[in-house]
């Protein structure tokens, strides 16, 4: 499917460190859409993850769903329904839990550390409560968001692998 095919209000759902952020910037970048990285809105800024108030984020999210023209990263199941009624496109990401993981250990690495986009600006620490956060939610989370693919009647696309990942990311930036 071709980006554009998606419309000019996108969600991005997937797993975490499966390129929602970096998928979400190409798309924004390349078709002049603003970008919406969930993560900054559900956490304070430079706080390493310090979770806001859910009155707070859900107003922020609400504010942000009712732009007239978005790229949308993140999952946030509890808000996702108010996402879709107002999205014209999905983008589901697929990698496994061992790539997600690793992936987070990547990013989480004080030995070479480049900012990543969506980042929050206190870096990123791998903690256990991490690990198995990922790793328990992983296959539930995966189901949840496999239904909402097969449910939803938008123009849709469903990414495996960091290979069609990638290669749909340099699409949608040229």
């Amino acid at each position: 499917m071709d980006p554009t095919d998606l419309g000019e209000r996108i969600c991005i759902l997937g797993q975490s460190a499966s390129g929602k952020s970096t998928l979400a910037a190409a798309l924004g970048q390349a078709r002049g859409l603003p970008v919406v990285h969930l993560d900054q809105l559900r956490h304070v800024p430079g706080s390493r993850w310090v979770v806001r108030p859910d009155p707070e984020f859900e107003a922020l999210h609400a504010a942000a769903v009712a732009e007239e023209r978005w790229v949308i990263e993140g999952n946030y199941s509890r808000w996702l329904e108010s996402r879709l009624e107002r999205a014209t496109g999905l983008i589901l990401l697929e990698v496994s839990t061992p790539t997600s993981l690793l992936r987070n250990v990547h990013r989480s690495s004080t030995v070479e550390r480049h900012p990543r986009v969506g980042d929050l600006g206190g870096g990123d620490t791998l903690t256990w409560e991490r690990v198995r956060f990922i790793v328990g939610q992983s296959g539930a989370a995966r189901r949840r968001r496999a239904a909402v693919f097969a449910e939803t009647d938008l123009p849709k696309v469903r990414l495996s692998g960091t290979r069609a990942i990638r290669d749909f990311c340099r699409r949608a930036s040229a």
